[in-house]
């Protein structure tokens, strides 16, 4: 099970109210015990998650349905062995969150509540039964497999039609199970002519509009038999961006891992940041520059994307016009292993948080 649609019954909701404050809410939509609804039939397990995912509250038309105009995030909470919930990093998710929407020139939610929302859902859902417990088997692969809570908080606009702005806007947070992103089989990647951000664009926002470019590249990836589309720069066309939903990292032949600088066509991932730290701690040369696709082809060993929900995942190939790099005979690098293990070891509470990202929920 990847992403699923499963929304768990304790939703949060704000609406900014004007003069810098937000109206709160909690919303406890129609459930049954995760045992008695796990017994319903498919059909009316359908039904029953139809009702949890209604928010009839809420406008059908406005900028963000019409424009894409709203943005969102994407962050987890993770089992531990002793039994408990935590998230990680959630501050983090809460500042790109506000930056986003005051990208979007929409009032921004403050950091400090998205936090609070965060766990409030999910200690209300874990109340109820709606969480993953965590499984020692989960080791053998790394957690490469392990279940934890998706947390996705939205932006959503008040109603509206015609090019405008967003002037109170609601925030929403939801959560669902989730567990491996990418499928299993092939791990290799293309590059795309397709372009997913222009400067002075947008593509620093985690903005829905953004995504519709990455959905379009990756299955046309997927339908070539490839997991991942490769995008390269708007200008140029010679350096490497980002994935479809995910930072791009590459391990070089002289150890050095490079992943492209941030800038205003580059998500600034929280995943990646937490890599480059953890590389520096193994005493890894990380370099934030300019990285040319040509480069990654001659000089590439290993590489890796990046993400909430990718995780550390390695490419076992890149092709960029016709031609194919095969890094490391096509199995998990060395390095990218390592910090593969650290990361999910951190997040699941079997290695130690020494930069105190995991918060209680």
């Amino acid at each position: 099970m990847a992403f699923s649609l499963s929304i768990y019954p304790w939703v949060f909701k704000a609406q900014f109210a004007g003069n810098g404050s937000w109206t709160e809410v909690y919303d406890e939509k129609p459930h049954k015990t995760p045992a008695e609804e796990a017994a319903l039939s498919p059909a009316d397990q359908q039904l029953l998650l139809a009702k949890r995912n209604s928010f009839p509250e809420l406008p059908l038309v406005n900028y963000t349905t019409q424009y894409g105009l709203g943005c969102f995030e994407g962050l987890k909470a993770f089992p531990q062995p002793d039994g408990i919930l935590k998230l990680f990093r959630p501050d983090r998710n809460g500042a790109r969150m506000k930056m986003s929407m005051e990208g979007l020139k929409m009032p921004g939610f403050p950091a400090d509540q998205f936090v609070r929302a965060a766990r409030g859902v999910i200690s209300r859902n874990a109340a109820l039964g709606f969480r993953p417990d965590y499984e020692p088997e989960w080791e053998s692969d790394n957690f490469q497999n392990a279940s934890s809570v998706y947390l996705r908080p939205f932006s959503y606009s008040e109603p509206a039609i015609g090019l405008g702005l967003s002037t109170t806007p609601w925030v929403v947070v939801i959560a669902t199970p989730v567990s491996s992103y990418f499928k299993e089989g092939s791990s290799s990647a293309i590059t795309t002519q397709s372009v997913r951000a222009n400067r002075l664009g947008t593509g620093w926002i985690k903005c829905d509009a953004n995504y519709v470019i990455p959905i379009l590249a990756k299955k046309m990836a997927e339908a070539a038999g490839y997991m991942e589309a490769i995008f390269l720069d708007a200008v140029e066309q010679k350096y490497v961006e980002e994935g479809s939903s995910c930072n791009f990292f590459c391990v070089m032949k002289n150890g050095t891992l490079v992943t492209p600088e941030l800038g205003d066509t580059i998500l600034p991932g929280i995943t990646r940041d937490s890599v480059i730290a953890l590389a520096g701690d193994l005493g890894i040369k990380v370099e934030q520059r300019r990285l040319a696709i040509k480069e990654v082809i001659e000089k590439g060993a290993e590489c890796f994307v990046t993400g909430t929900a990718a995780g550390v995942s390695y490419l076992e190939s890149l092709t960029h016009k016709h031609k194919t790099a095969l890094f490391n005979g096509g199995k998990i690098g060395e390095v990218t292993l390592e910090l593969q293990k650290t990361l999910k070891g951190i997040q699941y509470g079997r290695l130690p948080d020494r930069h105190s990202w995991l918060q209680d929920v």
